[in-house]
């Protein structure tokens, strides 16, 4: 699967993927936590580019397909793929809202912070084009990126260990620790801070949403299915942002 380049270092297993996770993901943290300060994402984008490009770096045309860079077996499974995203992102929402209110525990409202728009109040004749730039690229590079990444090559190498469903328990570990650059370690007022209780339930849904990408994975027999729901998620937490948040 690997290919014959790397067969000299790896093997298509565990500790390759363990590499992967350390190769991409440190700096990935490091990088996100820095353009929460800065609301500068571009290296990040960078981060999430390679992860694009790992599959085609790494993997034979077969071992791509193997881990389901291939047409969907079952289309009917993309739109219901595209709405369970969405529909758990509306749940993630009003979660943090009972809890949190529209406070700064609540996530969605950390991260709109980050949101270069004019100080964070918007006209309602720009709200429509802030909306649809920051859609297309929230539908684009983390969807596609961190899906081939880790629901694919990541995902593919644990399973040669653990067998699909343990390997989907793992790689949805990693993804929703990652996640914690985005929410739960926060830069305010001047100092970083951890938000104990809102970042368990942070991590507990990014951890929930990996599992649901890895179930359409699965339902649609292709990644296509991962990367229609992962960026129907994004595209519900624009809209959330920019219409519900951001007023």
């Amino acid at each position: 699967m690997l290919r014959p380049l790397w067969h000299k270092f790896f093997r298509f297993d565990l500790v390759f993927g363990l590499i992967l996770i350390f190769m991409l993901g440190i700096p990935r943290f490091y990088l996100v936590l820095k353009a929460n300060v800065t609301g500068n994402y571009s290296l990040v984008a960078i981060i999430f580019l390679l992860m694009w490009l790992s599959p085609f770096f790494f993997l034979t045309k077969d071992g791509r397909r193997s881990i389901g860079m291939v047409k969907p077996a079952n289309y009917i499974w993309l739109p219901y793929s595209f709405l369970a995203g969405a529909v758990l992102c509306f749940v993630m929402y009003f979660t943090a809202v009972f809890f949190f209110k529209h406070n700064i525990s609540n996530w969605f409202v950390y991260i709109s912070r980050s949101y270069q728009v004019s100080g964070n109040v918007i006209n309602d004749s720009d709200r429509f084009v802030y909306f649809i730039i920051y859609s297309l690229t929230g539908m684009t590079f983390s969807p596609i990126g961190e899906e081939l990444f880790y629901r694919g090559l990541v995902h593919g190498s644990f399973a040669r260990n653990f067998g699909e469903n343990k390997a989907s328990i793992a790689d949805s570990l990693a993804f929703s620790l990652t996640h914690l650059a985005h929410f739960g370690i926060v830069y305010l007022s001047g100092t970083w801070q951890f938000l104990f209780l809102p970042s368990l339930l942070w991590v507990f849904f990014m951890f929930i949403a990996s599992r649901l990408f890895f179930l359409c994975k699965q339902k649609t027999g292709s990644i296509l299915g991962a990367i229609f729901s992962h960026a129907a998620f994004n595209l519900a937490m624009m809209y959330l942002i920019f219409y519900h948040i951001l007023v």
